[in-house]
């Protein structure tokens, strides 16, 4: 943990910066939930008026302030606040927490307050949290520096760390009605110094924290949080709620690769690099936090239902196919086990369906049995209100079962005030339960999918052989920026071992006639300008061309073309080409974002492209792993092993050229937009076709 970050996390001290006696001020509050908290350690109040609160002194500055104190807390108006925290620096206070608001969300006035308070804080050697936030919550230090009128959360194992106080106030009231309780919280409001990724690894550290919760608005690096956010989920599972999703970039992209690229696809791929699990709702972040902190680690996808009503059981089995897990096939013992154990008209097949008058011995029997099956990884236990028995009595037989298990199960508790009593029983020894079966199957499917993260040791990034470096810079140099010629960029993309048909320019009948000659047919002719995207579009190709007099009659056509729909773009001429062999079109791209720097783009190519969306992004440069998922969570990538009519293509070519697209991407930075669209794979090779690069030295 950064050393620099103690004082928040182990204060000996604590000066409060704007205590009041008024119990209507937020200063009172503050001082009244440091006491109440049961903070151990000394408790400084500082206010001009001077005075005496809950017994101690109240100073009339922060330099009169007597040791201990290496954490100081301001909440007094925006305009006093650098001044308070220039004191704090005077009296050597390393760190400090501006809870006021007033600043940077309030527009330039208080943006400019908010950078005087972080040159003061850099001047003095300070780590500030805030400004605009709520502070603090450590529930087993204690510790809470929070001006909250609500009850503090109970201890629990889960932290939060948000960019929102308001958040913070709603889970800490929402908590105690869900059953579980928070180990530490952290609102850091604007961010101006220590911002989440800073202490990621500090709340990770806590041996009371079992499972990191995020609410994310933006990040400041996205880099260095990727990097930091990899060291704490080998160790603790990280969920995170990245808001403001739909708000994407307005700039005018003019590759398929910008287009689809966007904020959002940079996350994905951020969190899917670094193991940390995204969540789209606050009640999943919570839900799925439970399970990861307080189940054992899950083994399989191999799912196990138990229900006392059929209903719910089909439910649950929809639920299990659509998180990627599968309803586990018992063995044969577990079937006789089964069969002995249940009325005859109960269903011993997975779901299990004990019907409505299962008894709580029924229950706990039933569940010892499927834990036992090495097929089952996890159970779902379902129960509507029992006829019969009470759910208490159910929940009461179970817990023991469950306990004993090294294998997730978790409880699905369908109703309200006949199911409360189990409810606590569960929520006592820290067994998830859900009140459908879509959440719970959803809970297990996350057990499942940090599993699978954990065993993926395979984090190579493969550096291509055959790249000339130097040969690209050179290229480079000497180009303007904007979107480089096609010549240009088939040259930049060769230079990285990707191959290319041969191209030759022609700028009249003539010239295309000598290029067909030397390249050889059949041949592909393509509109030779910059100004026109989309070429397909105004007619601007033509393919299959058998010989010199199609080839006469397509150039003049691809110009008569253009020049009758697109009649202001500049024409150089027309690209005369080698035709590709017929084979798989895909689209090979990259595209520099503003948070993540350089992401790779992989899906299904040609004229669709962005109609069928199929496309995938990882960061750049690209892991083994990285490559894999790419071409496994498309389309594109899943049918080049061949389905139905479509042939089998050279996967190993692909996954080549994909991994020499990110590195060229990694390796020049002011390469703002790459897309091969189409790349042809056949089965033996992966050809560029056509080749778009846009520089962009000052991105």
């Amino acid at each position: 943990m950064d050393k620099s970050l103690i004082p928040f996390f182990e204060p000996e001290g604590i000066a409060l910066v704007g205590a009041s006696h008024d119990p209507s001020k937020l200063g009172y509050t503050l001082a009244h939930n440091l006491v109440r908290s049961g903070y151990q350690g000394a408790v400084h109040y500082v206010n001009p008026k001077g005075g005496e609160l809950f017994g101690q002194p109240i100073h009339q500055a922060a330099t009169e302030i007597p040791d201990p104190v290496d954490l100081a807390v301001l909440l007094i108006p925006a305009p006093f606040v650098p001044d308070a925290l220039r004191d704090c620096g005077k009296r050597g206070i390393p760190a400090a927490i501006i809870a006021s608001g007033g600043f940077r969300e309030t527009g330039e006035q208080g943006a400019a307050l908010e950078e005087e308070c972080l040159r003061i804080a850099k001047e003095f050697g300070m780590r500030l949290i805030g400004p605009n936030c709520i502070g603090l919550i450590d529930t087993h230090l204690p510790l809470d520096t929070t001006f909250l009128s609500t009850p503090a959360p109970n201890a629990g194992d889960i932290a939060l760390i948000s960019h929102s106080g308001a958040v913070c106030a709603a889970v800490i009231d929402w908590s105690k009605g869900q059953g579980f309780g928070l180990s530490r919280l952290l609102s850091l409001g604007n961010q101006v110094d220590v911002c989440e990724t800073d202490v990621l690894e500090a709340v990770a550290a806590d041996p009371n924290t079992k499972a990191l919760t995020l609410y994310i608005e933006s990040l400041r690096n996205g880099r260095h949080f990727v990097t930091k956010a990899k060291e704490v989920t080998k160790h603790k599972p990280i969920v995170a709620l990245k808001v403001g999703r739909f708000e994407r970039s307005q700039q005018a992209a003019a590759s398929h690769t910008g287009a689809l690229a966007g904020e959002e696809f940079a996350y994905d791929a951020a969190f899917e690099r670094c193991g940390v699990i995204r969540a789209d709702t606050m009640e999943q972040l919570f839900d799925w936090a439970k399970a990861l902190a307080w189940c054992p680690p899950i083994k399989g996808r191999g799912v196990a239902v138990l229900t006392n009503s059929g209903g719910p059981g089909v439910i649950a089995s929809d639920a299990i196919e659509a998180n990627d897990l599968y309803l586990a096939d018992f063995s044969p013992e577990t079937n006789n086990q089964l069969e002995q154990l249940m009325p005859s008209a109960a269903s011993i097949h997975n779901p299990v369906d004990m019907l409505a008058g299962a008894t709580p011995e029924l229950f706990a029997s039933a569940l010892e049995c499927l834990l036992s099956d090495e097929a089952v990884h996890s159970c779902i236990v379902i129960m509507p209100p029992p006829p019969v028995s009470s759910a208490g009595a159910v929940a009461r037989a179970l817990i023991p079962i469950i306990q004993a298990s090294d294998k997730p199960v978790v409880l699905v508790l369908m109703g309200h005030p006949m199911i409360q009593e189990a409810v606590e029983y569960f929520r006592d020894v820290q067994i998830p339960e859900y009140r459908f079966p879509e959440k719970a199957a959803s809970a297990l499917s996350k057990l499942a999918q940090r599993a699978d993260y954990l065993e993926s040791t395979d984090e190579q990034t493969p550096f291509p052989k055959g790249i000339d470096r130097d040969a690209a810079a050179k290229l480079l140099a000497k180009q303007s920026d904007g979107f480089l010629s096609t010549d240009v960029a088939q040259e930049l993309i060769a230079c990285y071992g990707i191959q290319i048909p041969g191209l030759s320019l022609a700028t009249s009948v003539t010239e295309a006639l000598e290029g067909g000659e030397s390249l050889g047919y059949p041949l592909a002719l393509k509109v030779a300008s910059e100004e026109i995207v989309h070429k397909s579009d105004v007619g601007g190709v033509r393919i299959n061309i058998q010989d010199a007099q199609e080839l006469q009659l397509a150039y003049e056509e691809i110009l008569a073309n253009c020049a009758r729909l697109q009649p202001n773009a500049k024409v150089q001429g027309v690209w005369v080409q080698q035709m590709a062999p017929s084979g798989h079109e895909l689209i090979l791209g990259s595209v520099q974002d503003a948070q993540f720097g350089p992401l790779a783009m992989f899906g299904s190519g040609g004229v669709e492209v962005e109609g069928l969306g199929d496309v995938a992004f990882g960061l750049a440069p690209l892991t083994t792993n990285d490559v894999s998922r790419l071409l496994e969570d498309t389309w594109a990538g899943r049918k080049l092993a061949g389905y139905r009519n479509i042939p089998e293509a050279n996967r190993t070519a692909v996954e080549d050229a994909l991994v020499r697209i990110g590195q060229l991407a990694s390796d020049f930075p002011e390469l703002a937009e790459i897309e091969i669209n189409p790349l042809i794979a056949t089965a033996f090779e992966a050809i560029a076709i056509d080749v778009r690069v846009r520089l962009d030295r000052q991105s």
